[in-house]
C-alpha cells in the first residue's frame, strides 16, 4: 500500500493546478504550540506488533536521501507519490518539510531495526487539507510509503498504521484525531487504513486527487 505526501503544493501533480497556499482553520481558533519536533520521536519508543518491534526515526539528510531515492523510484510508489526521479527530487520535498515551520515531520520507520517505510506526520489542521473537510485543533494526519516490495500486500500496512496511529494519541494528547486522505483509487491503501481503526468519514476533492477521508478517533476501539 502507499499514501500520499503531506503538503500537495510541494509536488508535482497530475492536474497541473498550482498549489494552495496553507489555510487556516474555519470555524476554530488557530491552536498555538504543538510543533512535531524531531527529538521527542525517540521519546515514543517502540510498539510491538505481529511483524516485529516498530519504531519511528527522524529523516537524516544526506544520510537518508539515497534508500529514500530508491523507494520513489520504484512504479508503484511514484504512481501515488510522483516523486520519481534524481536524488534532488526527494530531497527538494523532504527539505521543504526539514526547513519548515515544524507542522509536518518526516520519518523512517524501523521494523525490528531495519528502515523499511517512510512516514510523514504532520498538524493537519495547520496544512491546506483542513480547507477541505471540519479540520479540529491538533488533528494530525499520516502518509505511509511501504518501502521494499516484499513488504506489501501482506497487510503490514495496516500494522504500522495501528502502531503508529497508538504512538501519536499516546504522546501527543492534544490530538483527539488521527486522519489520512488516501486517494480513492487506492483501495489497498484505504483498506488497510480500515482495518487499522479508522473509519471512512467524507470523500474530499483536493487539487491533485478525490481522497477518501480516514479518521481515526482517540475514543475507537483498538482493531483487533
Amino acid at each position: 500500500m502507499q499514501g500520499q505526501p503531506a503538503h500537495p503544493d510541494q509536488r508535482p501533480r497530475r492536474t497541473g493546478r498550482p498549489g494552495r497556499h496553507p489555510v487556516r482553520v474555519r470555524g476554530h481558533p488557530q491552536p498555538g504550540g504543538g510543533r512535531l519536533m524531531p527529538d521527542e520521536l525517540p521519546g515514543w519508543g517502540e510498539v510491538p506488533t505481529p511483524a516485529g518491534r516498530f519504531r519511528l526515526r527522524p529523516v537524516r539528510l544526506p544520510d537518508h536521501l539515497e534508500l529514500l531515492t530508491g523507494w520513489m523510484n520504484d512504479p508503484e510508489v511514484d504512481a501515488f507519490w510522483e516523486l520519481a526521479g534524481p536524488p534532488a527530487v526527494t530531497e527538494r520535498h523532504v527539505r521543504a518539510q526539514l526547513d519548515g515551520d515544524g507542522s509536518s515531520l518526516p520519518c523512517l520507520g524501523l521494523l525490528d531495526g531495519t528502515p523499511m517505510s517512510y512516514w510523514e506526520v504532520y498538524r493537519a489542521d495547520l496544512d491546506p487539507l483542513a480547507g477541505h473537510y471540519p479540520a479540529r485543533p491538533h488533528d494530525t494526519g499520516v502518509h505511509l510509503l511501504l518501502g521494499p516490495a516484499a513488504s506489501r500486500g501482506r497487510g503490514l500496512g495496516a500494522q504500522l498504521l495501528a502502531a503508529v496511529a497508538a504512538l501519536v494519541l499516546r504522546h501527543r494528547p492534544d490530538c483527539q484525531r488521527v486522519v489520512a486522505e488516501p486517494d480513492v483509487r487506492n483501495r489497498r491503501s484505504v483498506r488497510a487504513f480500515e482495518r487499522a481503526g479508522f473509519r471512512a468519514a467524507a470523500e474530499l476533492d483536493l487539487p491533485d486527487k478525490r481522497a477518501a477521508l480516514m479518521v481515526r478517533d482517540r475514543e475507537a476501539p483498538l482493531p483487533a
